[in-house]
């Protein structure tokens, strides 16, 4: 495979190179001559966007490694937005679409902070080693075509609950426990 991992830090290129495959590291604008032969785009902390037409010949074949736990902080900074709007903490690898950090998720962890200890700085580091942890764990099964994906969040109606109104037995005094897992889509 020929990968093109579109990201300053440079010292997962190794890790991507030890499958056999040849990687091509860069922080560049994307040109035709980058994207020339490439089979894989992996984005992580690379700063510029990634047009349609380029995910368009990519499809299902470029990810994106964030720091954040999707789908809050989206975008730029997300270390710094989870500590002003307080929301959760953690790292996420997802398939890129043409939404800013919207497309599938694949992996995910959660991580906590030491309100007494951690600066801004502290944290990013234990994001960014906690996402380079879950990429050396996923990316096999990336690589190989098998990662599960997740559509992030859900959006419903007020129509959309006609379809299980049947189980809310007692009205909003229905019991969770008979509920869980009855909506999922399978």
């Amino acid at each position: 495979m020929n990968i093109l991992f579109l990201s300053p830090h440079t010292h997962l290129i190794e890790y991507l190179r030890s499958f056999g495959d040849e990687a091509t590291q860069t922080i560049e604008p994307l040109t035709s001559e980058l994207l020339q032969d490439k089979d894989f785009i992996i984005n992580y902390g690379y700063r510029h966007i990634i047009s349609k037409p380029v995910l368009d010949k990519f499809l299902n074949r470029a990810i994106n490694l964030h720091i954040s736990y999707l789908p809050w902080n989206r975008g730029a900074d997300p270390n710094l937005w989870s500590f002003l709007e307080g929301t959760p903490k953690g790292v996420t690898i997802h398939f890129i679409d043409e939404g800013i950090d919207m497309g599938d998720i694949i992996a995910q962890r959660y991580l906590k902070h030491d309100y007494e200890t951690d600066t801004l700085r502290t944290f990013y580091n234990k994001l960014t080693e906690c996402i380079e942890d879950l990429f050396t764990k996923v990316w096999p099964y990336i690589r190989e075509g098998r990662a599960r994906r997740y559509k992030q969040g859900t959006y419903h109606g007020l129509g959309d609950k006609e379809e299980y109104q049947h189980l809310l037995t007692s009205g909003w005094d229905t019991p969770v426990k008979n509920i869980i897992g009855k909506g999922a889509k399978k």
